[in-house]
C-alpha cells in the first residue's frame, strides 16, 4: 500500500490535516503524520518507508532523500521550494512539486498590511502617509504579484510590474503598467514589492544600483526570501538615504544593525507569516494531497519543479 507521510515541524491546522487524511484515505493510501519534531533524526526514521512526502518549511536534504528508500514524490505545501535538495531528488528519480497560488492571497494581504503599518508610523499616534496615489512596482508578476496588484488598485495605487518571463499583454490585461527592465521599475515606484524566488540568478540581486534608483519616500517590501537581498547594499542605502524604508516577512541577517541605527524605517515580522492564515494552510495542504493522488494514480506531473 502506498504510504503518504506528512512531516511538519510547524504543523498544519487541524482542519487541513484532517482534509489531507481524508483525501489520502479515500484514495486507498496509508496516512502517517510527524508533527512538531525537533530532532532531524525523527524525520529520517519516519520517511524510511514512505512513498510520498508532504512538507511545509521542513528541510528535505540529500540525507532525508536517501533515508526515504521508497520515495517517489515530495510536495512542498507552498510556493517556495528552496528547502528541498532538487539535485539530489533528481539524481534519485524523485519528483518534487510545489503548490503554487494556494498561499497567494495570504501573502498579498500581508504585503499590503505591512505597507499600511509602516506608512502610518506603526500606529504610533503620529501623522503618517497614505497609499492612495502612490506608485507600486511588482518585481515578478506571478500568483502573488497578481493578488498584490488587485488589492493595491483597491487602495488607489498606480501599479507597475516587471517580469522577464511574461509578455506585455500578460500584465497589461490586468490594468497593470508594464515596464521592460528592473531598473525602470525601481526608478518609477515609491514602493517595490518583491515576488522573486531564491535562485542562483536572484540571490543578492536586489543591490545598491537598483535601490538607489527609487524615488524619494522609497519603501522596499519583501515577502519573498531574505537571500534575494544584498545586505551590504541594504545597509548602504539605509545610510545614504534617510527616506528609505524596508519591510520584510523574514528579518535579514543584519536586522540587529538596522534596528539599532534606523528606528521607524523598518518592520520585520517575528517569523515568516506570509502563509499563516487558516485559509492558506488548508488550501496548500489539500492541494498537496490531491497532487500526490493524481501523480500516483494518473502519473500527473503538473507543478513538477525538478
Amino acid at each position: 500500500m502506498t504510504k503518504v507521510l506528512v512531516a511538519t515541524e510547524k504543523p498544519f491546522a487541524s482542519t487541513a490535516l484532517n482534509g489531507i487524511r481524508k483525501i489520502i484515505g479515500e484514495a486507498g493510501f496509508e496516512f502517517a503524520a510527524l508533527e512538531k519534531y525537533t530532532d532531524p533524526g525523527d524525520l529520517l526514521k519516519a520517511v524510511s518507508d514512505a512513498d510520498a512526502l508532504i512538507i511545509r518549511s521542513d528541510l528535505v536534504t540529500r540525507e532525508v532523500l536517501e533515508a526515504g528508500k521508497n520515495l517517489k514524490i515530495v510536495i512542498r505545501a507552498g510556493a517556495g521550494y528552496d528547502n528541498i535538495d532538487l539535485k539530489a531528488a533528481t539524481e534519485k528519480g524523485i519528483i518534487v512539486m510545489n503548490t503554487p497560488g494556494q498561499n497567494a492571497n495570504a501573502v498579498a494581504e500581508l504585503a499590503l498590511a505591512m505597507m499600511v503599518y509602516l506608512a502610518r508610523g506603526c500606529f504610533n499616534g503620529k501623522s503618517g502617509t497614505e497609499l492612495l496615489g502612490k506608485s507600486l512596482g511588482l518585481h515578478a508578476y506571478g500568483h502573488v504579484g497578481r493578488r498584490v496588484a488587485a488589492i493595491a488598485k483597491g487602495f488607489g495605487m498606480e501599479v507597475y510590474a516587471f517580469d522577464p518571463y511574461l509578455k506585455k499583454e500578460d500584465i497589461t490585461r490586468d490594468g497593470v503598467n508594464y515596464v521592460e527592465t528592473a531598473g525602470d521599475l525601481y526608478s518609477r515606484c515609491q514602493y517595490v514589492s518583491l515576488h522573486i524566488p531564491a535562485t542562483p540568478d536572484t540571490i543578492r540581486s536586489i543591490n545598491f544600483t537598483l535601490l538607489s534608483k527609487m524615488p524619494k519616500g522609497a519603501t522596499l517590501v519583501n515577502t519573498a526570501r531574505k537571500e534575494v537581498i544584498d545586505e551590504e547594499s541594504l545597509m548602504k542605502i539605509f545610510s545614504v538615504r534617510d527616506d528609505f524604508r524596508y519591510i520584510a516577512d523574514v528579518a535579514p541577517d543584519c536586522a540587529g544593525e538596522i534596528t539599532k541605527a534606523f528606528e521607524g524605517r523598518y518592520y520585520f515580522t517575528p517569523k515568516k507569516m506570509g502563509a499563516q492564515t487558516a485559509e492558506a494552510n488548508n488550501n496548500a495542504g489539500i492541494a498537496a494531497a490531491n497532487q500526490i493522488v493524481n501523480f500516483i494514480k494518473k502519473g500527473d506531473r503538473t507543478f513538477q519543479v525538478n
